[in-house]
This record gives C-alpha cells, structure tokens and sequence, in this order.
C-alpha cells in the first residue's frame, strides 16, 4: 500500500460561461477525498466576467490556485502552465465547463494506493446534455492499446504521475485539439501499469460548437489527432501509415513485409449455396476473392477437402490457383478442429489465415490488413469484420459475459457504428474472434497446441481465443478487413450441450468482457440457464 496522493486538478480557461465555470469548481469542491489543489490558469479571457469569477472562485478555498496568463497562447500552452505549477504526485485535467463526480479523487486514490507501480488511470464517462440531464454514458474497455491508436477513448477521466507527464514533455505545441490524445499515447508507452476505473467519474458537458457534442467540429483537432499517433508508430516502431476515417476514429494501415509467407488454410466439402439468386460453390467463390484483392504474392492456398467433394471443383480450384494450390483429402467424420490442425500441418507459411469456405472478400488488401499487425510480437491473433449477405452484422469481434460468448452488435446495420465510443467500426482488442476468418503467427498456433480437437462444431473458436490470450497475447478485430460470411442470419444455431460443458470446465464462467463490456443482445438475467457467481476482478496492468 502506499501513502495518500496529492492530485493536482489542471483547469485551463478561456472565456467559458461564467455559471458553467463556478460548476466545475464545485465539482472539486465537493470531492470526498480532500489531499487536492485545483489550478485554473486564465489563458487572457477575454470576458471580464470570467476573470472576476476566476478570482472568487480562488478566494473560496486555499487549495485553489489561479495563474493568470498575460497573452493567450491556447490551450496546450495553458495546459504546461497548470502542470508547471502542480506540486501534486498525480496531475488529473478537468476541462473547465465540465463536471468531476463527488468520489472521483477518492476512487482513484483507492486504486493507486493497491499498487505503487500506477502511472497512469483513466475511467468511464458520460455527457451532459443541455437541459443538465447526464446521459450518454460511455463504458470502456480495459486497456486496449490498438484502441487508443483508432480513437482517444481514454479521454476523461485522465489521471497521471506528474513525474511521468513532465518526463515525456507535457503537452506538445502544434497539437492543439488533439493534445490529449498525443499526450496520454505518450505517456502510456512509458507507463508501468496503467489502470482502467469502470466507473463514470466525469461528466462531459454538451454545448454548442464543442466536440462532445459534435466531433467534426474542430477539423484541426482531428488532422493533430492523425499526427499523433503517426508519431506514435514511429516511437513504437509500427510501420505504418494513418489515415483519418471518420471524427475522432484513425486507422493505422500497416506494412506487410514481402518475404512474409502466407498460408491461407480452408476447410471445405465442396458444397455449393444460392447466393443472391445464382447456385454458386462456395469454396472456389471463397478463393478468386481472396486472390483478386490482395497484392501480397508470397502465399498458398491450401484446401482441406472432404474425399467426396466433386472433381470439378478441386479441378476449378486449381485453375484458380495454380502452383499456389496445396490440397489435403479428408476422409474422417466431420471435425472442424481437426481438418484445421491438419491444414495448419500441411502448411509452409510463417502465418496462417484460417478462413472458412463460405466466405467473400469485401474489401481491398484484406490480407495485409489481418497479417500485417502480426509482425508486433505481442499480436497473437487477428480477426476481420464480417457481413451477412444482406449487409446487416454477423461479427465484429466476440465477447466473453454472463455466461454467453456472443457477437456483439449481431444482425445490426451494416453501418451500425456503436455509439458513442464507435465500437462497432474501429480496431481494437477483443476477448476472442470468430474462426470464419482468422490471421495468426504459426508459432503461436503451434505454442497454445492448435484447434482442441474436441470440440468438433462448436466453441472450437472461442477456446482457441481463451488459449491465445492465456498465453499472454493481444487478439485485435480489424474494422477496415471486411468480407461476407453466409451463414444463415434466420437460423440460430444451437450450440452442442457437450461442448458448451467442455468450455465451462476449463475456463470458467465469464462474468464482464474486458474489452466490449456492454452491447447488445445480451440475455436477460431471467433467460440465464445458470447461476453466476461474479468472480474477484483481476488485476490490471499494461496489458
């Protein structure tokens, strides 16, 4: 345990409404926990009403301090100041129209006092609308690095080790509207542990013109917030470039060496489907989209068939093909994992793309994309973004809660993109992927023993995802890798009482997803078919 912080609240201000000012202090005013100092740095309002009210407000308190700028220099520049000024081991930024909950000092102290390591602590948040309603809420994931270099979803509440913010640099100029952002990637690259609070400690006020109510309405903000993280990439050694893809989201187009050989692993019978009005073999379907949209040339196909599948197919696939071609008859009664294994055993690729045969490749490049982060030795598994054929959602990633493993988000529109914290549409970590589509390092495949044999149909996915991530790896949905899957969207399937067994057994019930902790299409707690006990929360750290 260790000894109580001093937090040092960091408030720059310019020429905010007067009454939304005072309510911001109050917010600090009323904390529950008391080691604090409230530094307002004046960046040349120019209201006289807001200096007036600036100085009232540091003459209720003495742990409120003001420091008044002579020329205004924005808010990077007030935003040194306050932290040149901080004599607290943590400085935490509150904005100076919005809102701190009562115990938001307090729940933070708690967590730093479990670890003397914390450098960095962010937590949930929600929106105050006009009409002073909170709402909105926004519950994030645990620490989910990929995340952060598609959006801030830190954001606020962000609490920091003011050694740490003055060791990176604090605040960058030329960063304006987005210099949270670059500051918190900064920081967390150095952070020894970082520690995610789920719960809402700030309250982020909606008012006209601002961001929380319109994120396009800085453009500046969101060209700094594409630099940042393309610094970012550099720091790390990502190679890669960032594109802008919508307000506040980022996505990084990675590097897929060309040396990087492919395997790209299929499991079929050969069946055919009536696909939008015309019979169609999946299989051969599934292999000329793959081909027509990547440009990476150093890979293989390699199909694991039923002995029974037609001639004309294998004959069609190797058309297709050519030399790229691996074929693997199966002759044994069905069993998905252990036509995979075999494949996987049949493969020459340093990574592999586990890809079902009911599939069509959407987007362009979609190999790189799902390989390419695999080259970060901490990647260990990938997953893509799959539509039904009619467009609307089949999976953007798994979620492990209330004892179901569940597509989040399933059958919504196509262009669904997930509220407020646009889940649905950007990169990030992810408890488990479907294994209709999935990119992994060979070595890993071979580290956490392949696919469990003993799941022949169902969940094979989801134990292989618990034992990627067991061993200590980052599985990531890629949001810009995008096909079809035609599995049926009327149909539900019915997981086999055995399997579902299995799985309970060895890795447990799972009660909160780390990463999607609330989405749609949860069960009701009166449609459970067993009784939960929620478990200890683990403990947090980098990753």
């Amino acid at each position: 345990m260790t000894a109580a912080p001093l937090f040092s609240v960091v408030t720059p201000v310019y020429d905010p409404p007067p009454a939304v000012l005072v309510a911001a202090v109050e917010s600090v005013l009323a904390q529950t926990f008391r080691d604090w100092e409230l530094i307002l740095v004046d960046d040349a309002s120019t209201d006289p009403e807001v200096r007036r009210t600036l100085r009232e407000q540091a003459a209720r308190d003495p742990r409120v301090k003001l420091v008044e700028r002579p020329t205004n220099g924005h808010i990077v520049a007030a935003s040194n100041d306050g932290v040149a000024a901080a004599a607290g081991t943590f400085v935490a930024f509150l904005d100076h129209d919005d809102l701190l909950a009562p115990d938001a000092l307090a729940v933070n102290a708690r967590r730093i006092a479990e670890h003397d390591d914390v450098d960095y602590l962010y937590s949930d948040e929600d929106r105050i609308r006009e009409d002073g309603r909170f709402a909105d809420p926004f519950h994030k994931p645990d620490w989910s690095p990929e995340r952060l270099r598609s959006q801030n979803y830190c954001n606020h509440f962000s609490v920091m080790r003011a050694s740490l913010v003055r060791e990176v640099g604090g605040f960058r100029e030329g960063f304006e509207g987005a210099q949270d952002h670059d500051l918190v990637l900064r920081v967390t690259e150095q952070a020894r542990r970082i520690v995610h609070i789920p719960q809402v400690l700030y309250h982020w006020r909606v008012l006209p013109g601002s961001v929380a109510g319109d994120g396009g309405a800085k453009p500046y903000a969101l060209e700094a917030g594409r630099r940042a993280v393309q610094d970012h990439l550099a720091r790390v050694g990502i190679a890669g470039t960032v594109e802008l893809v919508g307000p506040g989201r980022y996505h990084t187009r990675r590097v897929l060496p060309p040396e990087r050989r492919v395997s790209v692993v299929i499991p079929t019978r050969g069946s055919t489907s009536l696909l939008w009005g015309r019979r169609t073999t999946l299989v051969t379907r599934a292999v000329r989209s793959a081909l027509a949209t990547t440009r990476h040339a150093n890979l293989e196909i390699v199909v694991v068939y039923d002995t029974d599948t037609p001639d004309a197919v294998l004959a069609e696939l190797h058309e297709i093909a050519g030399e790229r071609l691996v074929l693997v008859p199966y002759d044994e009664p069905f069993n998905y994992s252990h036509k995979v294994n075999l494949g996987v055993l049949a493969s020459t690729g340093d990574r592999l793309l586990i890809l079902n045969d009911d599939v069509e490749v959407r987007s362009d490049q979609w190999l790189e994309e799902l390989i390419a982060p695999l080259e970060q030795p901490d990647v260990g598994m990938t997953g893509a973004r799959l539509l039904y054929s009619s467009t609307a959602v089949q999976h953007v990633g798994l979620a492990f809660s209330h004892g179901r493993y569940v597509h989040p988000y399933k059958k919504s529109p196509a262009d669904l993109q997930g509220g407020w914290g646009k889940t649905a549409v950007i990169d990030r970590e992810v408890s488990g992927v479907t294994g209709a589509c999935v990119g992994i390092r060979r070595e890993v495949y071979f580290e956490v023993g392949g696919h469990t044999e003993q799941l022949r149909e169902d969940y094979n996915d989801v134990d292989f995802s618990y034992k990627v991530a067991t061993a200590g790896y980052r599985i990531l949905f890629l949001a810009h890798c995008e096909l079809f899957h035609f599995e049926s969207q009327t149909r539900e399937a019915i997981p086999n009482p055995d399997d579902t067994r299995f799985l309970r057994r060895r890795w447990g019930i799972p009660w909160r997803d780390r990463y999607t902790p609330v989405y749609p299409n949860l069960p009701r707690p009166e449609d459970r078919d067993i009784a939960l006990t929620r478990p200890r929360p683990a403990k947090e750290g980098r990753s």
